[in-house]
């Protein structure tokens, strides 16, 4: 039986690399994936959406939809970037105000594969509720590529430099890591088991 395209969620938050994010939706549609942009109510200001809509086929989705509309694909993987502060801390603490934080509180308890690039800078980086919102989402099977192999917390107020250089690609790349195709093929199982339609 041949499989879907592969559906990849990306959950844009609200900093100044959001504006770019159609640099990782190229990556996934070139490589085959679906792609659902989900953006925080922060980020709706930096993004073109009627430039990201027309590249994925897809509405920027920011609030729950309304009843008789359609649902969404259910994601194979998550992509969160760039990944604030904020977002970070709510997500950890179980907070679900918003569509985007709802999506990704639902999608760590079905275990759905999860990679987040953050997008912080040094003075929030060393804050004792960011690294231990770090560690809680680790322990639940989030990636967060901070630190060695990701990306480095910047120094505060030089962000804006930082834009152009944001290193999309390694969200994407672990997302098409072997480890992560297996939990893909885990996740489609799920669905056929329980028959979920989305």
């Amino acid at each position: 039986m041949t499989l879907p395209a592969r559906a990849l969620s990306v959950v844009v938050c609200g900093a100044g690399p959001a504006s770019e994010v159609g640099q990782l939706v190229k990556l996934a549609l070139e490589r085959g994936w679906t792609v659902q942009v989900v953006s925080t109510p922060a980020a709706l200001g930096f993004l073109d959406t009627t430039a990201i809509e027309a590249q994925t086929g897809s509405p920027v989705r920011s609030q729950y939809r309304n009843p008789g509309e359609p649902r969404s694909r259910p994601a194979d993987a998550i992509i969160v970037a760039p990944a604030t502060y904020n977002t970070i801390n709510k997500w950890a603490q179980g907070i679900s105000d918003t569509y985007a934080l709802g999506v990704l509180a639902e999608a760590t308890g079905l275990s759905v594969p999860i990679v987040v690039l953050p997008f912080v800078n040094s003075a929030l980086a060393a804050r004792a509720p960011f690294r231990r919102s770090v560690e809680e989402l680790r322990r639940e099977g989030v990636r967060i590529l901070l630190g060695p192999g990701g990306v480095e917390p910047h120094e505060p107020h030089t962000g804006g430099e930082l834009i152009t250089s944001y290193p999309w690609h390694l969200a994407f790349n672990e997302v098409e890591q072997p480890g992560a195709a297996a939990d893909f093929a885990e996740v489609v199982d799920h669905k056929r088991a329980f028959g979920a339609s989305g």
